[in-house]
C-alpha cells in the first residue's frame, strides 16, 4: 500500500509506538503490546516498517530474571538526531540531541556582544557543517530547535521581542533553516524548558506544573495542565518575571520597575561573588565558596522576594509541583525547606496541599532538552511523513 493510501489509524499506531521507546527508552515486544493494547503481529510489523525508516533498532533482552524465551528491546534509533540551541545575552549554546535523548555534541559560544538573528543563524548553521564533516558524520540531523528568552508568536514561530538580546519581530526560525536546510521550530526557552522537567526531569509524572526558568535574560515561566502546555491566545502566557510581587521591606527593592526579574536577578548575584559573566555552574561554584556578608544579604533578599511571587503563583493555579531551573534553583538549594516555608506561609492553604518545590533535575540540558522536543515533534506525529521508509 503507498505512503498516500495508508489508513490514519496506522499513522497513529506507528506514532504512538514510536513515542512511547522515544520518552521512555527501550522497551520489549511483549510490554509494547500491552501498553498499545495491539496484537503482537501488529507490533512486529510497526516495529518492521520503523526500523526500516531507521527510526528504531532492536536490541538483545537482558535475560537475567527471565522465565522462558525474552522479548527483544525496541529502542530509539541514536543515529537520528536534531539541532536544539540557546542564543542568550552572554552565549549562545547549540547542542546535538539524539533521538535517544542522549546530548551528542554540544558547545558554548561566549559572547561580550548580543547576537544579532542573522548572526545567530551563521554560527548554528556553522556548527552543524564542523559537525557533519566531524565528530557527528554519519548521524542524521532532520529539524532545529531555537529556545528563545522572549515572547514567541505560537502560529509562526516569530519572536516578537526578546528585550535583553534587544530583538523586536524577529524571524530567526526563517534565517536558521535557509541557513542550516533545516526545518525549524522557535519557542520561548522557559515553555521548553517547563516540557523537558514535565517529559524528563524534576516534574515527570506530574500532571499540574509550573516552571520558573532564570537566566541571564531575566525569569520566565512555563504552565502545565492536565500534562498539556498552556501557551495562551497568542503563546505568550508564563511571563512570570514581568510580575510584580509585593515587597513587605522598602530595602528590599532595588530596582525602580520593581518587577520579579528586576528584583531577583542573576546579574545581581554574579555582581556580588564579583564575575561578569558565567553558566550556571560557574555561578552556583562561586556562591558556595564565598562567604561575603554582602552575598549572604542579596541571596537572603532576593529569596525572600521569590517566596512572595511563587506564594502568587500557588494561589493563582493551584499546582501540584513547582520546578525552579537555572539560577532560580541555585537560589532554592540555599535552604529549600526555609523557602517551602516561607512560600507556605503566603499561600492559601487548599491551594498548598499536596503541592511541592523541586529544583529542576535537567541542570544546564533543560533548555535545549526542550527546543529538541519542539523539533522531534513533526517525526512524532507522523514518523513516515518526516522519513520516509
Amino acid at each position: 500500500m503507498s505512503r498516500a493510501k495508508q489508513p490514519g489509524v496506522r499513522v497513529a499506531n506507528l506514532a504512538r509506538l514510536l513515542r512511547l521507546v522515544h520518552l521512555e527508552g527501550p522497551l520489549s515486544r511483549a510490554v509494547l503490546t500491552a501498553r498499545t493494547g495491539l496484537n503482537r503481529s501488529t507490533i512486529g510489523d510497526l516495529v518492521a516498517e520503523l526500523a526500516g525508516a531507521g527510526l528504531v533498532l532492536e536490541q538483545d533482552p537482558d535475560p537475567s530474571g527471565s522465565v522462558g524465551r525474552p522479548s527483544p528491546l525496541v529502542a530509539a534509533d541514536p543515529a537520528v538526531a536534531v539541532v536544539a540551541a540557546n542564543p542568550e545575552v552572554d552565549a549562545l549554546t547549540v547542542a546535538a540531541v539524539g533521538f535517544d535523548r542522549r546530548i551528542r555534541a554540544r558547545v558554548r559560544i561566549d559572547r561580550d556582544e548580543l547576537l544579532s538573528p542573522d548572526e545567530t543563524a551563521d554560527l548554528v548553521a556553522a556548527q552543524v557543517a564542523q559537525w557533519r564533516e566531524g565528530e557527528l558524520t554519519g548521524i542524521r540531523i532532520i529539524a532545529a530547535g531555537l529556545a528563545v528568552p522572549g515572547t514567541v508568536r505560537a502560529a509562526d514561530g516569530l519572536v516578537r521581542i526578546a528585550p535583553h538580546l534587544q530583538w523586536k519581530d524577529a524571524a530567526v526560525g526563517r534565517l536558521v533553516e535557509q541557513a542550516t536546510g533545516l526545518p525549524t521550530i522557535v519557542g520561548n526557552d522557559a515553555n521548553m524548558g517547563a516540557v523537558a522537567e514535565h517529559l524528563f526531569g524534576a516534574a515527570r509524572g506530574a500532571d499540574d506544573v509550573i516552571y520558573l526558568n532564570g537566566g541571564a535574560s531575566g525569569i520566565g515561566g512555563g504552565i502545565i495542565i492536565d500534562g498539556m502546555l498552556v501557551s495562551g491566545a497568542g503563546g505568550y502566557a508564563g511571563e512570570f518575571g514581568q510580575s510584580r510581587p509585593a515587597v513587605s521591606d522598602p530595602a528590599d527593592r532595588l530596582s525602580t520597575g520593581a518587577t520579579l526579574e528586576d528584583e531577583v536577578s542573576r546579574r545581581r548575584l554574579l555582581a556580588a561573588v564579583g564575575l561578569h559573566s558565567g553558566d550556571e555552574a560557574g555561578l552556583a561554584s562561586a556562591m558556595a565558596a564565598s562567604d561575603a556578608p554582602a552575598l549572604a544579604e542579596e541571596i537572603a533578599r532576593q529569596r525572600r522576594i521569590l517566596a512572595t511571587a511563587l506564594a502568587n503563583v500557588v494561589n493563582a493555579l493551584n499546582p501540584t509541583v513547582v520546578v525552579l531551573g537555572g539560577f532560580l534553583a541555585t537560589l532554592a538549594a540555599q535552604n529549600l525547606p526555609e523557602l517551602v516555608a516561607d512560600v507556605r506561609a503566603q499561600s492559601v492553604p487548599s491551594a498548598w496541599e499536596g503541592l511541592e518545590i523541586r529544583p529542576a533535575t535537567l541542570a544546564d540540558d533543560r533548555l535545549l532538552i526542550g527546543a529538541a522536543e519542539a523539533a522531534f515533534g513533526a517525526l512524532l506525529r507522523d514518523p513516515l511523513a518526516v522519513i520516509p521508509r
